[in-house]
């Protein structure tokens, strides 16, 4: 082979590289480099555990690359379940970079290791999924830290509740099953309440005291579903103490933020609780806690006058 045809060669294998490089970076995979809009999202399976009542509890989460861009994919055909019923209460709004546990679905008694569940989600040109695998390696244990806190006791997820005495979410628990419901109309603010209590207990490699230690709870607060545009006042309300606000202080505080839709119909909105595990309990399968309020947004009938008629 002459010297003219191997460099021919290496241009071409070159070429053919570039183009196999440009089609994958175009199909915008979720392993691509973060960018501000236009990546793919991947389901996330996290992991599952047993309940008292014999079922199974399946946790799930999502991954996007993109740094700007929340991603509306509305359910079926590019966002379903499969076999079976496609809405498991999955998100149809899908925030920036990892979220963790988002939603849980619980699994029936004849649930086993042979069974299928699949989450389906096709975005930017890239079909993901993610499976519902009951191997050991999978076992998570949501309900308590499996690290103990300097003081040999175990952490807790926080605990919230949208009103005093009402529904009390604690560990994952946003599903279909665990709602509550308010009522909004256009245009017109919905105050929403979030009264949080948690053990402010902590575990460290080496479980050493806390120097600067970060506030007691934090709360994210997002839209989940729903058919338009909801402006969130604060989505990180700050969670004002009337009790405790140190480690080991057992902690009680209240945030506060406002939501405003633009269009009628049923929105979901979704609140993340993180204790001083951080957001996704810093890689370990506790302590954080989410739930969803229903809200059913009607229309505003409010007349408007151009003049004197």
């Amino acid at each position: 082979m002459t010297l003219r045809q191997v460099l021919n060669l290496g241009v071409a294998v070159a070429m053919a590289g570039s183009g196999a490089l440009l089609s994958a970076q175009q199909s915008l995979l979720p392993s691509a480099p973060a960018r501000q809009f236009g990546g793919s999202i991947a389901p996330v399976y996290e992991g599952w555990w047993d309940n008292a009542d014999g079922t199974k509890t399946a946790l799930f989460g999502y991954f996007s690359p993109n740094t700007q861009e929340e991603v509306e994919v509305p359910l079926e055909p590019n966002n379903h379940f499969e076999p079976g019923d496609p809405d498991r209460g999955q998100p149809t709004s899908f925030l920036t970079s990892r979220q963790y546990g988002m939603f849980t679905v619980v699994l029936p008694k004849g649930f086993t290791s042979k069974s299928t569940l699949t989450w389906v989600l096709n975005v930017a040109g890239y079909q993901g999924t993610a499976n519902v695998n009951l191997a050991p390696d999978f076992v998570m244990s949501a309900a308590k830290s499996v690290e103990e806190a300097p003081d040999r006791s175990f952490n807790l997820p926080p605990v919230f509740a949208f009103e005093p005495g009402g529904l009390k979410f604690t560990m994952p628990m946003a599903s279909t099953t665990n709602i509550v419901k308010r009522t909004a109309t256009v245009g017109q603010p919905l105050a929403t309440d979030i009264y949080a209590q948690d053990d402010a207990r902590y575990s460290t490699g080496a479980n050493a005291p806390m120097k600067n230690p970060p506030p007691v709870v934090t709360l994210v607060v997002t839209k989940y579903r729903g058919p338009g545009k909801v402006m969130i006042a604060e989505r990180r309300p700050k969670v004002e103490a009337s009790k405790g606000g140190k480690p080991f202080e057992p902690f009680e505080g209240k945030a506060t933020t406002i939501a405003t839709f633009t269009e009628p119909g049923e929105y979901w909105l979704h609140v993340t609780a993180n204790d001083y595990s951080g957001h996704g309990g810093a890689g370990a399968g506790c302590c954080w806690t989410t739930g969803v309020m229903n809200v059913t947004v009607i229309g505003n009938t409010t007349a408007r006058t151009t003049g004197q008629q």
